[in-house]
């Protein structure tokens, strides 16, 4: 099964964000995927927007010996690139208008992918504030939408369906204080007909929780492990509930 085939089946999806310019390898790389491996995570998403392209691809080869999750590129230019990833989010940033990162990388990138085995999912991608400015809003010069202004996003969610993405990612940035609002994801979420994704500010469960309930397909979790590794034990917890719950609601 491809990876958007998965991800269109499949309800409450997770994703672990690493971002290889932030990590320590040699301490504590071991020990992390060991816990992500318990979790269970359905995918472990890799890229950051200031990663260097060495420390990138040691990050990918280190991923697929030891991680049991389908690795998937969430890149953050265009030279994140590795074949030892199974896929990879064609991003284009459509809530800035920023040619470089609506279309200019991904030229750049094209190429490269063209010889690759990797999966290329077309991802329409929207940063929404988070409440702090994000590396992401920095590196790539573009403001984020305001988390208030839910019929922008709509429209901008429904456009990058209609430009033929097959995915839908409103990220409110690394570091975010608030994640993307409960309100403004379910009007997404109503309005367009392919998965969601939503990412940063995933703090607590309840963040989880109100991100799945109010429509989410996959959730990305990143800088929360980065700051309490503890908290994977909180979500193995969390996910050991939600599946003896349809376990017991099965029989």
């Amino acid at each position: 099964m491809s990876i958007i085939q998965y991800i269109r089946k499949n309800e409450k999806q997770l994703a672990i964000l690493i971002d290889p310019d932030k990590m320590n390898w040699y301490k504590n790389f071991d020990d992390l995927i060991k816990r992500i491996n318990l979790l269970k995570p359905d995918f472990i998403f890799v890229g950051g927007s200031t990663v260097d392209k060495e420390e990138f691809q040691k990050c990918c080869e280190l991923l697929s010996e030891k991680a049991n999750s389908k690795v998937v590129i969430f890149p953050g230019a265009h030279n994140q690139i590795s074949e030892k990833a199974e896929g990879i989010l064609f991003l284009s940033l459509l809530s800035g208008r920023n040619p470089d990162y609506l279309i200019g990388h991904q030229v750049q990138a094209a190429p490269n992918l063209k010889k690759t085995s990797l999966e290329i999912i077309p991802t329409a991608y929207l940063l929404i504030d988070g409440g702090k400015p994000s590396s992401v809003s920095y590196v790539s010069q573009t403001s984020p939408i305001p988390n208030d202004q839910i019929t922008i996003a709509v429209n901008t969610a429904m456009a990058g369906e209609m430009m033929g993405n097959k995915i839908v990612f409103m990220d409110a940035g690394s570091g975010a204080t608030q994640r993307v609002g409960s309100e403004m994801i379910s009007q997404v979420k109503k309005n367009i007909s392919i998965p969601l994704i939503i990412g940063g500010g995933v703090r607590t469960i309840d963040d989880l929780d109100g991100c799945y309930n109010a429509g989410a397909d996959l959730v990305v979790i990143g800088n929360k492990i980065e700051e309490d590794e503890d908290f994977l034990l909180d979500l193995i917890n969390y996910f050991n509930k939600k599946e003896s719950i349809r376990s017991i609601e099965s029989y």
